[in-house]
């Protein structure tokens, strides 16, 4: 089974859920999945975050989650095992099988901190064993502070640390030989320099009592920090090739202002990107990611939607008249047997049919998405003396329908070679028939080109599945005509020959 959203959210973090929390009031379909893995779980208190001083990290996320959800976010608990991306989408598969379709994913997996190999470091980890200074320096004020060096970030840490404590120990193996100026610059602040490497940590529980170092020594301190390796969790983007930035923290995935890496699909944010990223960063940032995600899909939608009008333009800017001044046989056979009434005209093009139906003693409506298709139409009623009866409108298809109810609505567009939202045009159609009006719908072809099995046309399979997803009433309208009509041709070379028609003529009852 696969579920589709427009964004999912691969994280449910402080970064994944601000991402989403943007999308979510911007009204896109948002997943978040959530492995539960935060990088924060194992600190008690988060500090520094502007309105939740103190919270507990777990909350935070609780309180994220239930205000996406509240906004319709849907959440599920699970990890990433499998990622396909393609130019239209990408799709996620979960460890337990299940895949989810997204137009957009944002990664906010975080990372994780790997430890140095000495007993009773990691089991203290988030609590006496610290990372950040501006998190739990003041929980730790005044104490006597350990640092552990694991690189040369280590001596960064080390001077941060003489602003909370005028008592720090660095134990220096992490940094190799030591800089004659640093050591000058922390031997001047009352720092206490150890080159031996420690071996372990000792105290009961989370308290520690000391450190102890490879030659033997004890040393006291009653908190710890230190840097360790940070492993961005994205090994499920491996197989994508994405362009990674190489930094003092390792290879990180590559992304723009906007949180969008090389992939067009696939955005990342927080942690997974910048390991030195606090709460609040990680937040601010994701936050604006969500917004430039959605700003990308509404531009992918404002293009889709415009792409019909580019495409019959081109058609019909780009060369001379194509159907000017000639009816299509099929319309002109069926309506001849109606009375003249009110006629709209979907898809009228250069005004064949429309101004076949005024002189017939219609009063027309055309309507077009190609403004050179409606200038030309409006001309040729204009000569034709027809302009009193024959007015033709540029406009998008379903919105721009005009309102009213007519005597008959007549569509012959549905061989348009691109996307168009065909079932809400004519359910939009349908609509402004008048009680004891028809709606006449042509294809120019008996197998429409939508039938074929390309990409580009596989929404729409059949005229008669599409027709029949209309849904309209059966008890208000009756079916007058349902068949195929030859119609006469001529090919470019002046061969004649014939194609059918589908056509559908219906009456509205009421």
């Amino acid at each position: 089974m696969q579920n589709s959203t427009d964004v999912l959210v691969v994280g449910a973090g402080p970064a994944g859920l601000s991402a989403a929390l943007m999308l979510v009031r911007a009204r896109r379909t948002v997943t978040v999945v959530d492995a539960g893995s935060g990088r924060n779980r194992f600190a008690e208190h988060m500090h520094g975050v502007l309105g939740h001083e103190g919270l507990a990290p777990g909350e935070l996320r609780a309180r994220g989650r239930a205000e996406v959800e509240g906004y319709g976010g849907r959440f599920v608990d699970g990890t990433v095992s499998h990622l396909d991306a393609d130019d239209d989408g990408v799709t996620v598969t979960l460890t337990d099988g299940v895949t989810h379709r997204a137009r957009a994913l944002i990664v906010a997996t975080g990372l994780s901190d790997e430890l140095p190999d000495i007993p009773g470091l990691a089991e203290r980890w988030g609590r006496t064993v610290l990372h950040c200074p501006y998190c739990h320096g003041w929980e730790v004020r005044g104490e006597t502070i350990g640092v552990l060096t694991t690189s040369p970030l280590g001596a960064h840490q080390a001077q941060l640390l003489t602003q909370w404590s005028d008592d720090v120990v660095v134990f220096t193996a992490g940094l190799g030989e030591l800089d004659p100026g640093l050591r000058h610059r922390l031997l001047a602040r009352g720092v206490r320099l150890v080159s031996s490497p420690v071996i372990e940590v000792r105290g009961e529980g989370d308290r520690i009592d000391a450190v102890r170092t490879a030659d033997g020594r004890e040393v006291a301190v009653s908190a710890i920090f230190t840097a360790g390796r940070p492993v961005p969790q994205d090994g499920f983007l491996d197989g994508l090739g994405l362009v990674r930035t190489e930094g003092p923290m390792g290879a990180m995935i590559q992304v723009d202002r906007l949180g969008r890496t090389s992939h067009p699909r696939i955005w990342a944010a927080g942690n997974v990107v910048d390991p030195s990223a606090n709460v609040p960063l990680s937040m601010g940032t994701a936050s604006f990611v969500g917004a430039g995600v959605n700003a990308a899909l509404v531009e992918e939608d404002l293009d889709r939607l415009a792409a019909p009008a580019v495409y019959w333009e081109g058609r019909y800017a780009g060369g001379e008249r194509m159907w000017s001044g000639r009816v299509n046989h099929t319309v002109a056979d069926v309506a001849a047997s109606l009375s003249p009434g009110t006629a709209l005209d979907l898809g009228c093009g250069e005004g064949g049919d429309a101004l076949w139906l005024a002189e017939q003693g219609w009063k027309v409506t055309g309507v077009d998405i190609s403004a050179t298709a409606i200038a030309r139409a409006t001309a040729a009623a204009a000569s034709a003396d027809l302009g009193e009866r024959a007015r033709f409108v540029r406009a998008e298809l379903p919105d721009g329908i005009p309102e009213g109810s007519f005597d008959l609505v007549t569509a012959s567009f549905l061989h348009s070679p691109v996307t168009l939202d065909r079932i809400d045009i004519l359910r939009a159609a349908a609509s402004r028939v008048a009680s004891g009006g028809h709606l006449l719908v042509v294809s120019h072809a008996s197998v429409p080109p939508w039938s074929h099995a390309d990409a580009q046309h596989a929404d729409f399979p059949d005229l008669h599945e599409e027709l029949a997803a209309l849904a309209l009433d059966a008890s208000a309208w009756e079916t007058v005509v349902a068949e195929t009509r030859p119609r006469p041709v001529t090919t470019p070379d002046g061969t004649a020959s014939t194609i059918d028609d589908g056509v559908l003529l219906l009456r509205r009852l009421v």
